[in-house]
């Protein structure tokens, strides 16, 4: 069972206990508690610590929990109609609305009920994360002398350094700055490179939280097609010169959802059109780190051979070790990293230190090549067993591309669009959560599809039970529809 569903049981059986105790009354010892329901004292700890959060339980340090007093009545919801007016942005036609939609980002984000094969998450299973080594590194971060500190704003040099020497020999750590994490990179790098109002090109499908991102700076996403290959740098072309955008946000390295590695031939034209049309490429190159062991040599990112400053490069520690691990990287050339940085100051001061030296400890010990080696290796034979058992058992569900990298696969559905929703309906029901496919297009998708990890999952055997599952929910929707003919 995981640690989260466990805390939560524990949560719902105590709350339903709860008025045994008279207010005051004490509850039974973390260590009853653990023999009773037979689950870690972490989990009694985290149990316990959430219904006090709630108002339910107070804690007192060295006699226990106690049953908190009655509250008094919740007074009654004030009228807040008036906010719909005033976020609307209605001040003149000049004013752009911002529609800040997170529903596919928290497709990825929110934990499935207990019991459900979770295919729709978003990071690596707690068995792949390097649990271990990034606690003995942050043990001895915080040990590093000034380690809780106030960093330098760019970030810490060692690391800057380090992620400069990740993107290619052409940068060194001044055009590096640290953020927190990939999402808060490509937040600073759409609000730096275009102003509200401004048309964004972008991978079609692509990555819902930076669609959501880009509409919440208030620009327009505008889709360029994705092949097998990556973008199409003719409709890119075209696409620059119909919008006037001076921006291109793109993922040529396994890309999310297709898992599409942008050609050789095309790397060089896509900087290219972003040149002459005196635009940025915003790269993130976040699923380098999430090769399989069978992909053979990778391309070098696109910002490696950018003299003139195109590409904005963003890179992150967090898909490969854990979703708090939230170290990311900025690198830029020209003016453009002054505006860059200028943002980032505003919107967060700096990355905490304490994450930045756990980083640089984690990076720089003998276990880092270890865990890169295993999830590759891992991650690959997961990537097998999952097109295995969707080849024996959803034979119907397409699938274009078999990526060498990332940690899922993106299907085509066989019915309408309009299906897209049923079927993942159907399979929560089933007991397997899966990611539809609209959130990923800015547009009409051509297709129903939906995205399914492999990476956020046990192991093979999950692997095959969701498979199963969903085969189940599919053969479902099928019975339900004969009988409504």
């Amino acid at each position: 069972m995981h640690e989260r569903s466990s805390v939560a049981d524990l949560v719902s059986s105590l709350k339903s206990e709860l008025d045994r105790y008279s207010p005051g009354g004490k509850l039974p010892s973390s260590r009853a508690l653990v023999e009773r329901f037979r689950v870690s004292p972490v989990t009694v700890s985290r149990a316990v610590a959430q219904l006090a959060a709630e108002g339910l339980v107070v804690t007192r340090p060295g006699s226990g929990a106690f049953r908190a007093e009655s509250r008094a009545g919740v007074p009654e919801p004030g009228d807040t109609s008036w906010q719909e007016v005033s976020l609307s942005g209605d001040g003149g036609p000049e004013v752009v609305p911002r529609t800040v939609d997170a529903s596919g980002v928290l497709v990825t984000l929110a934990a499935p009920p207990a019991g459900v094969v979770e295919l729709n998450g978003g990071y690596l299973h707690p068995g792949l994360q390097p649990e271990r080594a990034l606690a003995a590194a942050l043990a001895r971060a915080g040990r590093r002398p000034g380690a809780w500190g106030r960093p330098p704003t760019d970030g810490l040099d060692e690391l800057r350094a380090w992620f400069a020497r990740e993107i290619g020999p052409a940068h060194t750590r001044d055009d590096v700055l640290i953020t927190a994490g990939g999402q808060s990179a490509l937040a600073t790098a759409l609000r730096a490179l275009a102003p509200p109002g401004a048309p964004v090109l972008v991978e079609s499908p692509t990555y819902p939280g930076m669609l959501a991102a880009a509409r919440a700076t208030g620009l327009r996403p505008v889709p360029v097609p994705v092949d097998a290959d990556g973008v199409r740098p003719d409709l890119l072309e075209a696409a620059f010169r119909a919008t006037g955008a001076r921006v291109f946000v793109c993922q040529p390295l396994f890309q999310n959802p297709t898992g599409a590695t942008l050609a050789a031939g095309r790397r060089e034209q896509v900087v290219r059109a972003a040149r002459a049309a005196g635009a940025f490429v915003v790269e993130d190159d976040f699923a380098r780190r999430l090769v399989h062991h069978d992909a053979g040599p990778l391309p070098a990112p696109l910002a490696a051979h950018d003299p003139d400053g195109v590409v904005v490069h963003v890179r992150s520690l967090t898909k490969i070790t854990s979703p708090s691990l939230r170290v990311g990287a900025l690198a830029a050339r020209g003016p453009v990293l002054e505006r860059l940085r200028a943002i980032q100051v505003v919107d967060s001061f700096f990355v905490p230190r304490p994450l930045q030296e756990a980083a640089l400890e984690l990076v720089g010990s003998p276990a880092w090549e270890r865990h890169l080696h295993a999830v590759a290796a891992e991650l690959g034979a997961r990537r097998t067993a999952m097109t295995a058992a969707l080849g024996t058992r959803l034979p119907e569900l397409a699938l274009p591309h078999v990526p060498s990298g990332g940690g899922s696969l993106w299907l085509r559905l066989p019915g309408p669009a309009a299906e897209e929703p049923v079927l993942v309906s159907a399979a929560l029901r089933a007991g397997v959560a899966v990611a539809p496919g609209r959130p990923y297009h800015c547009a009409e998708p051509p297709a129903g599809h939906i995205r399914l990890s492999f990476a956020a999952v046990s192991g093979a055997a999950e692997i095959a039970e969701g498979v199963r599952r969903l085969r189940a929910a599919v053969d479902g929707l099928r019975t339900t529809g004969r009988r409504n003919r």
